[in-house]
Parts: C-alpha cells; structure tokens; sequence
C-alpha cells in the first residue's frame, strides 16, 4: 500500500470525524450518545492510518448521526453536513415545533436534530407521552430516546395492524387472541 494514501477505514473515521465536529459534539458527548467507549471514540475522532473499524462500530456511529450505515460509507460528505446541521422547524411543522418548545432532555433534542422525520410522523399522543417521559431520573433518561421512540412506534404499527384486521372476517379470531393476552396481563382484581 502506498504509504501516503488514505486506506477506506480511516477516510470513514475522518468523514465520520467531521460530522461529529459538524453536530458540535466533543468526545464525550460522542462516546455517551454512541455507547462507545472513549479509547474508540477518540480512535474514530482521531484516525490513523491502518485503523480497523469493526462493524458494529460503524453501525453505533451510523446510527448517532441519524444514518445508515450505507450512508455514511457511500454518500460524500458534502451530502451528509447539511443533514448535520440540525432541522429547524419550519412554518407549518407544529409537531416539531412543539417538541423543540417542549424538550427539555439534551438527548431528546439531539435525537430530534438527527431524527426530524420520524418525529414528524409521531402522533399528538405520542408526542405527549414522550414529553411526559422527561426527566433527569425518568424513563427517557433510564432507557433512552431511541428505544422509547422505537417502543411507541411499534406500538402505532401494531394498533394500525389491528385496525386492519378489525375490520375484516378475522374479528372473532382477533377477539378471541386479544382475549386470551389480555387475561396473562391484567392484573388481578380488575375487569
């Protein structure tokens, strides 16, 4: 190998680098919103040539960023800075305004800096209950924006399949299953 060129894992830790200074973390919010540790962080932040990356350390950084893994290795930088640069809600985006308005939790906010899209798709009660979650001790903070969002839409997911089923010669069927769930789960004494 040419001593002066760039192997593929080093110019994807220098473009995953430049992202990272681009969203304006330093190595320590980098390594607690990855759940890297800091040895790999500052490997990545600092990369030198011969540096392997593994797999689920590109995904973990891919996934930080708001990106696929195919993305990040495929698309130029100059396509993924702008993405970077935070979503700031535009006229008419009510739902991303409000959870920027409301948002107290530093990772709520950087998850929405990274994930405006898919805050927009959430529901008005969805919204609520994720606000609801804050707090420096509470169940956001506890079990983190992704999977709390993840958790909700699943459960969006699995109501709109329900729906569907509901409403064709399957109902008795669905009955019967919600039934059977709904007696393992509830507590004993309620009806």
């Amino acid at each position: 190998m040419n001593p002066g060129a760039s192997t593929p894992d080093t110019a994807l830790a220098a473009k995953i680098a430049r992202l990272v200074q681009e969203r304006g973390w330093n190595q320590e919010d980098f390594a607690r919103i990855t759940q890297l540790n800091r040895h790999t962080v500052r490997q990545i932040l600092q990369p030198r040539e011969g540096r392997r990356l593994r797999n689920a350390t590109v995904l973990a950084c891919a996934q930080a960023l708001g990106l696929t893994v195919h993305e990040l290795r495929a698309l130029p930088l100059e396509r993924l800075l702008p993405r970077m640069r935070g979503v700031a809600p535009a006229e008419g985006d009510d739902k991303l305004k409000r959870l920027y308005e409301y948002a107290t939790q530093p990772e709520l906010l950087a998850w929405l800096d990274r994930h405006a899209d898919r805050a927009r798709r959430l529901t008005d009660a969805e919204i609520d209950q994720l606000l609801a979650l804050q707090g420096p001790d509470g169940p956001l903070a506890r079990m983190g924006v992704e999977h709390v969002v993840e958790l909700l839409e699943r459960k969006r997911r699995l109501h709109e399949k329900v729906e569907s089923i509901a409403n064709t010669e399957y109902l008795a069927l669905l009955e019967q299953i919600v039934e059977l769930l709904h007696e393992k789960v509830r507590p004993s004494g309620l009806s």
